[in-house]
C-alpha cells in the first residue's frame, strides 16, 4: 500500500461513517484471538462513542485506506507525577487481519507519538499481551521497550 492510500483521521464525532467504524473495529479486536471478549451490542457501541467523545482526555485516531477505515488507535491523556509532564497512554491498536502488515499500525503509532511531541508529552506508554509477539515487534521497531525495572499489568474487576 502506498503511503499517499492511507489516510490517519482524528475521529469526528459529528460523522457517522466514524462513529460506525469505532463500533465494528472494536468489534473486530474484541473477536481477534489477542481481543477476547463479548461483542459490543449496539447500545454498548453507541456507549462507547459517547463514552470516548465525553472524555477530556481521549485521542482517536482512525486509519482509512481507500474508503475502508481498516485501524483505529485509541488513547488517553494523563499525568506523569514522576516527570512533571503529560503523557500518552495507548489503550487499544486495531488493525483488521487484511489490513495488516501494510504499516498501518506503525502509522498509527507515528502519529499518536507526533501528537505527544506537540503536546509536550514525556512518554508514550501501551501495555501488551506476553504472547502477542507480533506486537511487539512493532513496538520495538518504533522505538518502545520494556519498562526497567519490569511492570505487571493488575486490575480489581468491579
Amino acid at each position: 500500500m502506498n503511503k499517499t492510500e492511507l489516510e490517519i483521521l482524528s475521529c469526528n464525532y459529528s460523522d457517522p461513517e466514524h462513529l460506525t467504524a469505532i463500533g465494528n473495529l472494536i468489534n473486530a479486536y474484541i473477536e481477534d484471538d489477542m481481543g477476547g471478549g463479548q461483542l459490543l451490542s449496539p447500545l454498548k457501541k453507541l456507549r462507547l462513542v459517547d463514552g470516548l467523545n465525553r472524555h477530556p482526555t481521549s485521542i482517536v485516531l482512525l486509519a482509512k485506506a481507500n474508503d475502508i477505515f481498516c485501524g483505529m488507535l485509541i488513547a488517553f491523556e494523563n499525568f506523569s507525577t514522576f516527570t512533571v509532564q503529560p503523557m500518552i497512554n495507548i489503550h487499544d491498536l486495531i488493525v483488521l487481519p487484511q489490513y495488516r502488515g501494510k504499516r498501518i499500525g506503525r502509522t498509527l503509532l507515528e502519529a499518536i507519538i507526533e501528537i505527544g511531541r506537540k503536546k509536550g508529552c514525556s512518554r508514550v506508554t501501551l501495555e501488551v499481551r506476553h504472547d502477542n509477539f507480533i506486537a511487539q515487534k512493532l513496538y520495538k521497531i518504533i522505538g518502545f521497550e520494556e519498562a526497567d525495572p519490569s511492570m505487571f499489568y493488575w486490575r480489581k474487576m468491579l
